[in-house]
């Protein structure tokens, strides 16, 4: 099969779906890898690495959708990408079509088969969105510490003060993490590393004992009101929420922020299903973020695209063996996993949101 991977054109996005590597694992399985031109350049990845194990090059996006029914890219599709999508195509990428009801009238109207990474769950693990999530949320704290520097408008702390002076009246920062899935446990085991003092909510005890377990000083929150009390002594409060398929809930409300101090950070990692906070909007790279209540917000729908190695990275470790078996003759009858992760088909939505 012509398998076609296309170059990413948010702003500021490096990554590309699969490493030299990756398309030259599905070329030894007999299939044919197009990819458009530049497509790996910001994940250090040159044309010519791609050529050297038989990947074909592609000069422009209409070119690759012409000669590829089956586009493989990282995030959803924008305005430039969709206008070369017909109903033969099959699409693989992030889709998250909760919190986009445009994209997905327009996928439905296109009528192609949309399968959504962050869709694919196996062994009850979200396999592709895991690792990128585990990005995002290291991502969220160093992110959110620099955030708090003065000369970013932000209140001035040190995310975990200076070792040794916790007793002598030196602000160690507090963070708040809203979640204890894949992003917030990377989120809390790193703030906590750092020094912070770290507080994590979760309804769900189970995901809570496992983090305690990998780290005794993060402190568990599994009551709604015990977590909107510590609001007022939080510095950086991060989203992390997460319920697969569905738009995130507010848990956070506009009017909470006004508990906060002047200057505390937000970084809002689930803007990507549409937030967990009241005042989240999504943002981009090219303008990452803005003040709500005085309160500093960081919503970029694409963090892992700061670190383009490291995701592209991740990604091609994964997606090989996933990308063949939507190749395989009547994968939609006999492969469940990958069923269960169609978004779109026919001009008929698969998934509930």
């Amino acid at each position: 099969m012509n398998i076609g991977i296309a170059k990413e054109i948010k702003p500021f996005e490096g990554r590309i779906a699969l490493t030299p590597n990756a398309c030259n694992a599905l070329i030894s399985l007999g299939h044919h890898v197009f990819v458009e031109k530049d497509a790996g350049i910001l994940s250090g990845y040159d044309n010519e690495e791609y050529e050297r194990v038989g990947v074909r090059l592609c000069a422009s996006a209409k070119d690759l959708y012409q000669q590829c029914y089956f586009i493989v890219k990282v995030k959803e599709p924008i305005a430039v990408d969709l206008q070369y999508l017909t109903a033969e195509h099959t699409l693989f990428c992030f889709l998250h079509l909760a919190a986009n009801p445009t994209l997905t009238t327009k996928l439905l109207d296109i009528g192609l088969t949309a399968v959504g990474f962050e869709s694919i769950r196996d062994n009850d693990v979200l396999s592709i969105l895991k690792p990128m999530s585990e990005i995002a949320g290291k991502l969220s704290v160093q992110i959110g510490s620099n955030l708090m520097h003065l000369q970013q408008g932000g209140i001035g702390v040190l995310l975990g003060g200076i070792a040794g002076f916790s007793q002598e009246g030196i602000d160690k920062g507090q963070v708040l993490i809203l979640g204890a899935g894949s992003a917030g446990t990377q989120a809390a085991l790193l703030a906590s590393n750092m020094g912070a003092n770290v507080y994590v909510y979760d309804k769900y005890p189970p995901a809570l004992d496992k983090l305690t377990q990998l780290n005794a000083s993060i402190h568990s929150l599994s009551d709604e009101k015990a977590c909107i009390e510590r609001l007022p002594s939080t510095q950086l409060l991060i989203g992390a929420l997460l319920v697969p398929g569905k738009k995130t809930p507010r848990l956070i409300k506009r009017s909470h922020l006004k508990l906060m101090q002047q200057g505390s950070v937000i970084v809002d990692i689930s803007v990507d299903q549409g937030g967990c906070i009241e005042s989240t909007h999504p943002t981009t790279y090219g303008n990452p973020t803005f003040i709500e209540e005085g309160i500093t917000h960081f919503c970029v729908t694409n963090m892992p695209g700061a670190v383009p190695r490291t995701a592209t990275q991740a990604l091609s470790a994964i997606l090989p063996s996933y990308i063949h078996r939507l190749t395989l003759n009547n994968w939609f009858e006999n492969d469940k996993i990958m069923r269960n992760a169609v978004n779109t088909k026919n001009k008929k939505l698969l998934i509930n949101i």
